[in-house]
């Protein structure tokens, strides 16, 4: 990536009255060219970027109702956790150090059975959507019950969120049965009528292979004939899963989905840990993508997703950071570094997944996967103002030859600045403005005291 410091005379054309002004230091637009500039500022009006030019331009094009610099700070576009389950906040650390199938047979569905409600996913949403914004990320996807409470929590925040309820074979808590969470997702979709500014996204969540028989795949391929929204589905977790397939139904995972009609371009593989060439030419035919879940995959010992294998091939893929039951953090910053380091170790090539990769697959990549590219992934002109400033003086960032680097691979999860989404400003200088943070801490230890008992 190179640095562009531009020199350009101002302009004397009329000024124009617009609603923010953000200059920062540095800027990775991560853009088609991966352009990364030097002392530039964001135009914002009416929660579009309208404009980005150099700072020294600035005072003589445009009058602003807010302007705010940021010296020694990056703006990168706002991190997109593409996986997650944001209710699930309120089990951190609720069942460490197990196995996938342990942790959720013996742990995870006994206890949202005994507490997963409508409030309980609320005040778990907005535990996770505090800590989201709070590192910097303003766009996160969704797999848990209770849909309209998440919702509900995003749009208290004004956070941006790709709602994917779960389907099931077996009631929950939420829905009787399979039909049931296929009625409730058509008609949260139906009730939503998605805008140009509108901050949610309805899916479909089927929640795995191995709890979704055929039939159930083929009735949500129905209810989504006129809906044609995206479908979100772990798949390839473990190596356990995929032997369980085969036996029972002579096929992987993958080319179940295949043959089911399931995987299209709006098709998002969560985990894909257990990866042969075979699925390498199913995703490639098919055009679905994968979200890569790396420290989830490591706590459980899940297996490793081959990233560097499925970018040299073309395959569209995200990050996420699953749930904070799993990962305990949801913090983006910290998973681009272990998506980074990771992927160096399983190429056994240092130079996989650098750090301007490790952005983009936070950003523009998970966009993408998500079908939100043409409003949010990258700071350009046309986009929503969906913006994330880090603060890069810190000592355990010096010196900064690359800023990228140092967002990266230095220590710099924990100095996320400002956030904003859609043009709105939901933390400033550190502190959240749309959520009351002592009212979700109170919220949780509640919670906390109601589980432990």
């Amino acid at each position: 990536m190179s640095i562009e410091n531009s020199s350009d005379k101002p302009s004397s054309t009329a000024k124009l009255e617009v609603d923010l002004l953000i200059s920062a230091k540095w800027l990775a637009t991560v853009d088609s060219d991966n352009t990364l500039l030097k002392d530039h500022t964001v135009v914002v009006n009416q929660g579009i970027i309208v404009d980005i030019l150099p700072t020294i331009s600035v005072v003589e094009k445009f009058i602003a109702k807010n302007a705010v610099e940021l010296p020694n700070q990056l703006l990168i576009p706002g991190l997109i956790n593409a996986h997650g389950h944001a209710g699930m906040a309120l089990f951190r650390g609720y069942a460490d150090d197990l196995p996938l199938m342990t942790w959720l047979n013996d742990h995870m569905w006994p206890a949202e059975s005994a507490h997963v409600s409508h409030e309980f996913v609320h005040d778990g949403s907005q535990l996770a959507i505090a800590e989201m914004i709070k590192s910097g990320t303003t766009c996160f996807a969704d797999m848990y019950f209770f849909p309209k409470a998440t919702i509900e929590a995003a749009k208290k925040a004004g956070m941006r969120a790709y709602i994917a309820p779960p389907v099931f074979d077996f009631p929950s808590n939420w829905k009787s049965g399979s039909q049931a969470y296929i009625d409730a997702i058509t008609e949260l979709a139906l009730e939503q009528q998605p805008g140009s500014n509108e901050l949610i996204t309805i899916a479909f969540g089927p929640h795995a292979p191995y709890t979704v028989g055929d039939n159930t795949f083929e009735a949500i391929l129905t209810a989504n004939q006129n809906l044609q929204l995206g479908v979100h589905i772990h798949v390839h977790e473990t190596e356990a899963e995929v032997e369980q397939s085969i036996k029972q139904h002579g096929l992987r995972p993958l080319q179940r989905l295949k043959n089911l009609g399931v995987l299209s371009p709006k098709t998002q593989c969560v985990h894909m840990t257990q990866i042969c060439g075979e699925d390498i030419e199913i995703l490639k035919e098919t055009g679905a993508s994968v979200i890569h879940c790396p420290r989830s995959n490591m706590k459980l010992a899940s297996g490793q997703t081959p990233i560097q294998l499925m970018r040299e091939n073309g395959i569209p893929t995200g990050l996420g950071t699953d749930s904070a039951a799993s990962n305990n953090s949801l913090n983006m910053i910290s998973e681009m570094t272990q998506a980074a380091l990771l992927a160096k170790v399983t190429a056994n090539n240092a130079e996989a997944l650098s750090a301007e990769q490790a952005l983009q697959l936070a950003t523009i990549d998970s966009a993408k996967a998500l079908g939100l590219d043409h409003k949010i992934g990258s700071i350009e002109i046309g986009k929503q103002a969906d913006i994330t400033a880090v603060d890069l003086s810190k000592i355990a960032q010096q010196p900064v030859y690359s800023p990228l680097s140092s967002l990266v691979y230095s220590e710099s999860s924990q100095s996320v600045s400002n956030v904003w989404i859609n043009g709105k400003q939901l933390l400033e200088n550190g502190c959240l403005t749309t959520i009351d943070e002592s009212a979700v801490l109170s919220k949780t230890q509640q919670w906390r005291e109601k589980l432990e008992h």
